[in-house]
């Protein structure tokens, strides 16, 4: 628990002082509690005379007798100046609402200081952890689920917020309240504090009895509620899937049964945070059923009813903050449970190491070397350990300005080839170069600026269509914008539109077609301008109609580019100036679309499917 208070206080740290502000102002927020029942004591005491309230002085034992004679004479003075004074008994009993007012005052602003400081510091953690993710390999995120990702950033670091804040104040106002209340009463009423005292140890059980079912518990909510917001991650995003094959009352179980476990979990932690305050409470009274029960058995003197009701205000005062204190660890538990889980993402590892001292890249007018890669994906089930080997062995050359294009059956590694040239991955063995330098010598930043890719899944924004163009290269002018949409061939389908390249396109570009949206992205990567194009299928799912406008865009695109492209439809890369054949992972055969139909090997019956049989 240490460990993770101190993780709490590195948060909290940049904003300390607003944090020792919330903690002083809490601190005498708690204080004002025994100063408010003495006032209301003072009052009551001076208004009636006769409960003795000014003999207070002498429960002053450790107190110089001139310093007791003084507070008597005081007190006595102004029992006497209040006695038949309307005004003046009305300035008396106006320091009741005086002091709950100053209470009122530094609790505000203990809870004001705290939440200052807790939302900057969580606010600060959460764009820490954003940063954090976002800049991890391909690989973290193919093994790791966007919902889960989703419940951390936003639900486990809320939790967090009520450390800093709620239980902040908790931890520092309310033991100071109880403890003052206590000595105040030890000062006025040491043998009924002490014989009301007697149940304290009973009040204990319960919490020690509750806060050991809580820890499980907490750790499984919060997985549970990152399953909820996978659940809805995937749902929403695949809604279409699932009104096409009537999903809906299967993803609505699944997630009724999710959502089933996860109350389950936090009706648990209710039961424990709350069972203890009522049994407080009634152990209280208890206690002071055993006081009133000493009074009215007692001989002799009894004590004053101003002392009693000192008695009685401060033991029900205790039981807002002993309540508070018990939810304590509960709270704690919750929270640490889901700092683990937030810790844990940011001491995740990047797989893609950057170099300590980069060397600079020109891409343009570089030969692209892939020199013997050996490449096997993770296996996320296996603790990082390698699956089946992908990539076996493979060299291939690009030379600057080729039109490259790769080719061969689902699976036997063509993608993985254009996933290592932008380093989503690093080879096992083996190296890619351009220009003769290693890219994994070269920053990530600076080799993937000099690289645009075009895929068969567009990746678009819910943002307006000029937006995501620009976003081939934050800051270009609006004249570049046009100009790269008209290279793309989309500047005039983007012009039909009411609101132009203001209109918002929707979650992935839902509200355009499929072929508009491959257009957009080649406009993208035409202002990006980079010297290497990457083209993974990016005609693949179109119509001919589209796939020719598209190709047209393409074409232009490529020109004095180096380019590799992956594709299923041979029609489209037969002007290649080299054809690379990959089957299991291995390059079979290369070549130009003439030699290879000539040679009669794997890419002359891959054509054929796709075609009548060439001419023997």
């Amino acid at each position: 628990m240490l460990e993770f208070l101190l993780k709490m206080w590195g948060l909290a740290r940049p904003y300390r002082f607003r944090l020792a502000l919330g903690l002083v102002t809490g601190i005498i927020g708690g204080l004002l509690e025994p100063a408010m029942i003495a006032t209301i004591a003072l009052v009551y005491g001076l208004i009636f005379p006769t409960s003795g309230v000014q003999t207070a002085a002498k429960k002053l034992p450790f107190v110089p007798e001139i310093v007791q004679n003084w507070i008597a004479s005081a007190q006595e003075a102004l029992a006497t100046q209040v006695q038949g004074h309307l005004g003046a008994i009305i300035m008396v009993i106006g320091l009741v609402p005086a002091v709950v007012l100053l209470r009122s005052v530094f609790t505000y602003l203990n809870t004001y200081f705290l939440q200052w400081a807790a939302v900057r510091a969580i606010t600060d953690l959460r764009i820490r952890l954003f940063e954090h993710l976002i800049n991890l390999s391909t690989g973290f995120f193919s093994r790791t689920g966007t919902g889960e990702l989703m419940s951390r950033i936003g639900n486990d670091t809320l939790q967090l917020q009520t450390v800093i804040s709620g239980q902040t104040q908790v931890m520092i106002k309310d033991p100071v309240t109880l403890v003052s209340l206590w000595a105040y009463l030890l000062w006025q009423q040491p043998k009924l504090t002490l014989i009301s005292m007697i149940v304290l140890p009973v009040c204990m059980v319960p919490i020690v009895v509750y806060n050991r079912k809580v820890r499980r518990s907490s750790y499984a909510m919060q997985t549970h509620y990152a399953e909820l917001a996978t659940v809805m991650s995937e749902s929403f995003s695949g809604n279409r899937v699932i009104k096409a094959y009537n999903l809906e009352a299967t993803v609505v179980k699944q997630f009724r049964d999710t959502a089933q476990k996860f109350i389950g979990h936090v009706m648990r932690i209710v039961r424990s945070s709350e069972l203890p305050g009522p049994l407080l409470e009634t152990v209280g009274s208890v206690g002071v059923a055993i006081v009133l029960i000493y009074l009215a058995t007692r001989s002799g003197a009894r004590t004053s009813s101003a002392d009693f009701l000192k008695v009685v205000l401060c033991i029900f005062s205790m039981y807002r903050p002993l309540k508070n204190i018990t939810r304590l660890y509960n709270n704690l538990e919750q929270a640490r449970a889901a700092s683990s889980r937030v810790f844990e993402l940011l001491a995740e590892k990047n797989e893609i190491v950057e170099p300590v001292h980069p060397k600079p890249l020109r891409a343009a007018g570089a030969a692209i070397d892939f020199d013997s890669i050996d490449f096997s994906y993770p296996d996320p089930l296996k603790s990082g350990h390698p699956e089946k080997t992908v990539l076996h062995q493979v060299n291939l050359l690009v030379q600057p300005g080729q039109l490259v294009a790769l080719v061969g059956a689902s699976g036997s590694g063509k993608t993985t080839i254009t996933n290592l040239l932008l380093r989503f991955y690093d080879p096992q063995r083996g190296a890619i170069r351009i220009g003769g330098v290693d890219i994994r010598e070269v920053s990530t930043r600076d080799l993937r600026s000099q690289i645009a890719v075009v895929a068969q899944e567009t990746i678009l924004f819910n943002d307006t269509i000029y937006r995501n163009i620009e976003l081939g290269r934050p800051g270009a002018t609006r004249d570049e914008v046009l100009q790269a949409a008209k290279h793309a061939h989309a500047h005039d389908f983007i012009m039909s539109r009411p609101d132009g390249f203001e209109t918002v396109i929707g979650e992935k570009g839902v509200l355009l077609s499929g072929g508009q949206r491959q257009r957009i992205a080649i406009a993208r990567a035409v202002l990006k301008n980079a010297p290497i194009l990457v083209l993974d299928e990016a005609t693949n799912a179109l119509d001919p109609e589209s796939e020719q406008a598209v190709q047209l865009a393409l074409e232009e695109l490529m020109q004095g580019r180096t380019t590799i492209c992956i594709a299923h439809r041979l029609s489209t890369i037969r002007k290649a100036d080299c054809i690379v054949v990959l089957d299991n992972g291995r390059i079979v055969e290369s070549g130009t679309h003439a030699e290879l139909m000539q040679s009669r090997g794997v890419y002359c019956k891959l054509h054929d499917l796709q075609f009548e049989p060439a001419p023997a």
